[in-house]
């Protein structure tokens, strides 16, 4: 398996349209051929932080997620909702949900 975990921090004012072109980005993404999970949570104390975790089958898979019309929209529509670039890091799995 192969894990991003995508911290993203948002303009205060750009919460509902950021929380609403995520969901749509999200609930595409799941359906993808190599996606196994796609989470999307938001920080208690400071709402305007969020963390994406994405889980795939192979590296591979993540590229051509990236390459997908609805991530291509994501991506230009929440642009500029973004207080600071997001970022992300990348991780190998070693124990999921029971399977090693």
């Amino acid at each position: 398996m192969y894990v991003v975990i995508v911290q993203i921090c948002v303009k205060q004012q750009c919460l509902n349209s950021f929380i609403s072109a995520t969901i749509k980005n999200v609930s595409c993404s799941i359906q993808e051929y190599g996606v196994v999970r796609f989470d999307f949570i938001q920080n208690i104390e400071e709402s305007n932080r969020f963390i994406l975790i994405e889980i795939y089958t192979s590296k591979e898979a993540q590229l051509e997620h990236k390459k997908t019309d609805h991530y291509m929209i994501w991506k230009k529509e929440v642009a500029d909702m973004m207080l600071e670039p997001r970022v992300s890091s990348f991780y190998d799995n070693i124990f999921l949900n029971g399977s090693i």
